[in-house]
């Protein structure tokens, strides 16, 4: 018998048919909308599940479930994942680094850019039929070649990020993360270890990639806003609750700070409706991975851990150390 598989969210077809040599495989190719209770009961079937960033594995999901043995997170990130109840149950759970590094670092220098140059706000501008004539300071935006790029959270993305600021656009690179970089790695990306505080007050620019977690709530809030020049833009491409999603609009609508660019949102897909109102804001909907290459790589990686782990009873790309077989 073949361990039976939840696709939770629609996935490539031929993801599916690679998955169905090892499992039986249920996908919702449908999307069918979850609700808490079919989402426990689905889950509760199966030995394995194929999960995006959406799909919430914790204690109260797994409940008196001890079928499953393991779940893949289509996502580099995974705060939808309680990893230590998954691990104190015996789940082992994975996600998708490295393969959407690149393409996310060029998504977010791509909102960095739309953000800074006021892409979004001119465009409305234009499709609203107010274009008349030229003027000298019509959407003038701020410098992005030169500037000072402040990055918080310095991991894979961060440093690709750093390397197309420092390399590409002349930009002057400070960070700020838990750990400092190597030597090696700081003069790789031309990127100097500053404070916290020291970031906000300086970059021009600043950059949130880091991850989300209980202690990263709110990392950027009204306090934080207030330290930015009025000048600054701030783009989030981490996750959800990085940021004060209240305090920025605020910040937007008072002039606290120039223009922000989001890629994710407290509550996503809710958004903040007072992020709605404000013109100098660029909003898209969490889509920096989203390259039909890379989310193809990052489902066959998913797709690789399944098997690799109900094969030869490790994952490939683990989030805990958990090494049970299939028969476990």
């Amino acid at each position: 018998m073949k361990p039976k598989l939840l696709v939770a969210r629609p996935t490539f077809p031929s993801v599916i048919d690679a998955l169905s040599v090892h499992f039986e495989v249920t996908s919702n190719q449908t999307d069918t909308a979850w609700t808490p209770d079919s989402w426990k009961l689905a889950i509760g079937q199966h030995d394995a599940a194929l999960t995006t960033g959406s799909d919430p594995i914790n204690a109260m999901v797994l409940g008196t479930h001890p079928r499953l043995k393991m779940v893949a997170n289509m996502a580099v990130g995974y705060n939808n994942f309680d990893v230590p109840a998954m691990t104190a149950l015996g789940v082992t759970a994975s996600n998708t680094p490295d393969v959407l590094t690149e393409t996310t670092a060029d998504f977010g220098f791509a909102l960095l850019m739309a953000t800074a140059r006021r892409m979004t706000e001119s465009e409305h501008y234009l499709r609203a039929g107010h274009w008349k004539q030229w003027r000298y300071d019509m959407f003038a935006g701020a410098e992005v070649h030169g500037s000072t790029l402040g990055i918080l959270g310095m991991g894979r993305i961060g440093q690709a990020i750093a390397r197309r600021g420092a390399h590409g656009f002349g930009m002057k690179v400070i960070y700020h993360n838990r750990t400092q970089l190597s030597p090696e790695l700081e003069a790789d990306c031309k990127a100097e270890y500053v404070s916290k505080e020291a970031l906000l007050r300086t970059a021009d620019h600043v950059m949130l990639v880091l991850p989300y977690s209980a202690q990263a709530h709110h990392t950027v809030g009204a306090t934080e806003l207030s330290l930015m020049k009025p000048t600054a833009t701030l783009v989030n491409i981490a996750r959800g609750g990085i940021v004060d999603d209240a305090a920025l609009a605020q910040a937007l609508a008072s002039g606290q700070i120039a223009a922000a660019g989001l890629d994710v949102f407290e509550g996503e897909p809710a958004l903040n409706p007072a992020l709605l109102t404000v013109p100098n804001v660029v909003l898209t909907p969490h889509i920096a991975s989203a390259t039909l290459k890379t989310r193809l790589a990052m489902a066959q990686l998913a797709a690789d851990n399944l098997v690799a782990f109900f094969t030869e009873g490790k994952a490939l790309t683990p989030l805990n150390q958990l090494a049970k077989s299939a028969s476990a």
